[in-house]
């Protein structure tokens, strides 16, 4: 399974690429962005969330092992991910 996700990131055949659409959500004043990746057949769950403290963005992405027929549905799973990280981290979440 470990290797499925380094080939999945760092693979070439085209899989584990992330979408071109990206959803974006303000959320507490984080921001949530939706990427999910094609990976074989499916949208596996990813994306990024950020925070600007004065002129600094810091940026935490993740990439989770849930996969989802939809693209869409992947990206909804990783908003609701994110909202709960977030009210579970807060801005710890970028140490």
């Amino acid at each position: 399974m470990i290797g499925k996700i380094f080939k999945t990131l760092f693979g070439s055949s085209g899989e584990g690429k992330s979408s071109k659409k990206s959803t974006v959500v303000e959320y507490d004043s984080f921001r949530i962005i939706a990427a999910p990746m094609s990976t074989n057949g499916q949208w596996q769950v990813a994306g990024r969330i950020e925070k600007t403290f004065g002129e600094e963005t810091k940026v935490h992405q993740f990439i989770r092992a849930d996969t989802m027929p939809a693209e869409a549905d992947a990206a909804n799973e990783m908003v609701r991910k994110a909202k709960m990280m977030i009210d579970q981290q807060g801005d710890t979440i970028f140490d």
